[in-house]
């Protein structure tokens, strides 16, 4: 039976030499201990007690580090760590092992999409999304930024769906230079439809995707939970949306400065797609495979 302890791990130097006056060796000076790290499966002898094992593991019992050594026949005995020891015939003082604490990199990106590490930013293709304003961009960032990058999407803002269709007639859009467009309030009927089908009729088909959610900001898309809302409130026609949102949360409200700071504290909220409705999901998901087709 193989013996991974080795046929003599007590073995040390004579301890009589020939030639000298009485057969003694002449007296050393016993060599310092050096750190030895307590790695699974290093061997050591305990010296005071002759002990001879493997290292199991290192345990913090008592308030001390404790080395745990299994013998050939599987016992096992706990020991101080520190001096007092042998390895290899020479003296060490063991240590514990240095552990890496830094964290395991994420296994998905915020979106929900296998993580692709160690990975460069792909050069941008001639394809494009666009979203209405900053805080949509900002919102597709967070959640689906690692995933662009890894595909060369390029996000970039329209300011307002009012300018689609000019800003459609100067891209050019091509089956190589396809546009993804998601616009707010894109419901049946509505102002916003009107413009994106009228803009549709001017580029060639399978070039041009337009979608959109049902929410009269990008703000709704966040579950309200996160902000402390039970669900978001239904606003006046009178007063502002945002305004009227930042009342309901008791938040100040006096201008476009607290709308920004507003925006970022429900920005920081959101955690991963999770946090975000279904319906803007599936609308910017399928904008990233009509684009990278």
């Amino acid at each position: 039976m193989h013996d991974r302890y080795g046929s003599d791990v007590l073995a040390t130097a004579s301890t009589r030499v020939a030639g000298t006056p009485d057969g003694s060796a002449h007296h050393r000076r016993r060599p310092a201990s050096r750190p030895q790290a307590a790695e699974p499966g290093l061997v050591v002898e305990e010296v005071q007690t002759g002990w001879v094992g493997a290292v199991v593991r290192v345990e913090k019992s008592g308030g001390m580090h404790l080395v745990v050594l299994e013998d050939r026949r599987g016992k096992t005995r706990s020991f101080p760590l520190g001096p007092g020891f042998w390895v290899d015939g020479q003296p060490v003082e063991l240590t514990a092992p240095v552990t890496s604490r830094a964290p395991a990199p994420p296994a998905r990106t915020a979106s929900g999409s296998v993580a692709v590490h160690g990975a460069r930013a792909r050069v941008a293709r001639g394809s494009r999304i666009w979203v209405e304003g900053k805080h949509d961009a900002e919102l597709v960032e967070k959640v689906w930024g690692d995933d662009l990058r890894v595909e060369g999407v390029v996000v970039e803002m329209l300011d307002g769906v009012d300018n689609l269709a000019d800003a459609l007639a100067e891209f050019g859009p091509s089956p190589e230079r396809r546009v993804g467009v998601l616009v707010d309030h894109l419901v049946p009927g509505a102002k916003e439809q009107r413009l994106a089908d009228a803009a549709l009729r001017t580029v060639r088909p399978g070039t041009v995707l337009v979608l959109g959610h049902p929410y009269v900001d990008v703000w709704q898309a966040v579950r309200p939970a996160r902000v402390g809302l039970p669900a978001w409130p239904a606003i006046d026609r009178g007063t502002e949306w945002k305004i009227g949102i930042l009342r309901e949360l008791g938040w100040p409200a006096s201008g476009p400065a607290d709308v920004g700071r507003a925006w970022q504290r429900i920005l920081a909220s959101v955690r991963d797609f999770r946090d975000l409705d279904p319906a803007l999901l599936g609308r910017v998901e399928e904008l990233i495979d009509f684009v990278t087709a």
